[in-house]
């Protein structure tokens, strides 16, 4: 089973290449509600509504990170669930693997919908170039070809 807790980048970028749905892969879906309030700030995605998760508050006393405040909440609610760390941010990255949080991006999302049959390979590369030409995440040609490598191994 995996729990996962998201902040905003993965939802941003999901739903900027109509990938969104594919957030339902994980078991069990937390958002911090900071995360959420971030969400609203500009527009909480559609596509949202027809995944299942749940809205948690999130204590992030003492966590001692420098993180943007939904990074820090997902961040918190993660370390304290020993739950998997969804986001796209490099510091976010760090900061987790300093606390040994497990975390996965975007594309670690496009693999594992690959490998629970969700997606087919072909489709689960397209997406991963996708999000490199046509979203707001950096991803380098690096990234995206790991990513492609682990889809040839599950």
């Amino acid at each position: 089973m995996i729990l996962a807790v998201a902040d905003a980048g993965p939802i941003i970028h999901l739903d900027e290449i109509d990938a969104l749905a594919l957030l339902s892969v994980v078991d069990e879906l937390l958002i911090p509600q900071t995360v959420y309030q971030e969400l609203e700030a500009g527009m909480v995605p559609p596509a949202l509504e027809t995944i299942e998760y749940e809205l948690v508050e999130s204590d992030t006393t003492g966590l001692g990170v420098e993180l943007d405040p939904g990074e820090t909440a997902a961040l918190a609610v993660a370390s304290e669930r020993a739950a998997v760390l969804l986001t796209d941010d490099l510091a976010a990255r760090d900061a987790a693997n300093d606390r040994d949080v497990e975390v996965h991006g975007s594309i670690g999302i496009l693999v594992l919908a690959s490998t629970r049959g969700e997606l087919e390979k072909s489709a689960a590369a397209e997406l991963m170039r996708a999000l490199q030409t046509e979203t707001s995440l950096f991803v380098t040609d690096a990234v995206v070809e790991h990513g492609i490598s682990l889809l040839d191994e599950s």
